[in-house]
């Protein structure tokens, strides 16, 4: 059964609580806690709807937690989604402050920019479909706040995980391309560095074995809840290598050979 929508508001006005007085990440009370994944996204979309007067209108979505590992750390069997909010989205070089943050974290992925609608339809959508409706990629970085959660008991918090937005403080991209086309995007490596100094590598098979399957999944997710994808929206793949955890003074670039880099600079 799905959360009632006054008890949906409610928890996420104690979400929105919880971000304005730094409070660390934790399961929401058992009255309102979200008991599936309906319930989450139920949550999700009211908070959502809370911070839009401040944070700005949906400029698009994210995904996360498309790897196996990752699935297999949480305990929960899928990638799940979280909306975007425009004014959360950032250029290339942009600096961060911590003190805006529980605790701010860097997750490196592939962004990209629709150029159709992707619009309801009776069968899923799949990689190749996505393929089509996309017009520019980019290298970019998830901005993550996950407000200095505990990770040993994460796993049994997954759903208000989902509820707090997927951890989503905004992202920053690179500069868009359009020439992808004949790009092998799976094989595509990714580095990281913080400082100069190489951090972490990935490749874009490591967001469930190509970055547009990762957006397939998102697409017919984001349908299901009956929210809509529109030309112009950024879709991100998932993260390629694993979140980086950054501190005052750090500056951190991800770099795709073929596609350019992004970096952004922590105060």
């Amino acid at each position: 059964m799905q959360t009632r929508p006054k008890h949906a508001l409610e928890a996420a006005e104690l979400l929105v609580e919880q971000h304005h007085k730094n409070i660390s990440f934790s399961g929401l009370p058992h009255r309102l806690a979200p008991k599936s994944e309906l319930e989450a996204y139920a949550i999700q979309s009211e908070l959502f709807q809370l911070r839009k007067s401040k944070l700005g209108s949906i400029a698009g979505y994210k995904v996360a937690l498309t790897s196996e590992v990752m699935q297999k750390l949480l305990r929960f069997p899928s990638p799940f989604s979280g909306p975007l909010h425009k004014k959360l989205i950032y250029s290339d070089g942009a600096s961060l402050a911590t003190d805006d943050y529980g605790r701010v974290c860097i997750e490196c992925e592939i962004a990209a920019v629709l150029k159709t609608d992707l619009l309801p339809r009776e069968h899923p959508y799949n990689a190749t479909d996505i393929a089509k409706a996309i017009d520019t990629i980019a290298p970019a970085l998830e901005i993550v706040d996950d407000r200095n959660a505990n990770y040993d008991r994460i796993s049994d918090e997954v759903l208000t995980l989902i509820a707090d937005n997927a951890w989503n403080a905004g992202l920053v991209s690179g500069q868009m391309i359009e020439d992808w086309g004949e790009l092998d995007l799976a094989s595509l490596q990714g580095v990281v560095h913080i400082n100069d100094q190489l951090i972490d590598t990935g490749y874009g098979r490591d967001v469930l074995g190509h970055p547009f399957n990762a957006l397939s999944w998102l697409a017919n997710k984001i349908l299901e809840q009956k929210q809509v994808i529109e030309a112009g929206m950024i879709v991100m793949t998932g993260t390629m290598i694993t979140t980086q955890f950054v501190k005052p003074g750090d500056h951190l670039t991800f770099s795709i050979p073929e596609l350019g880099s992004v970096s952004i600079h922590i105060s």
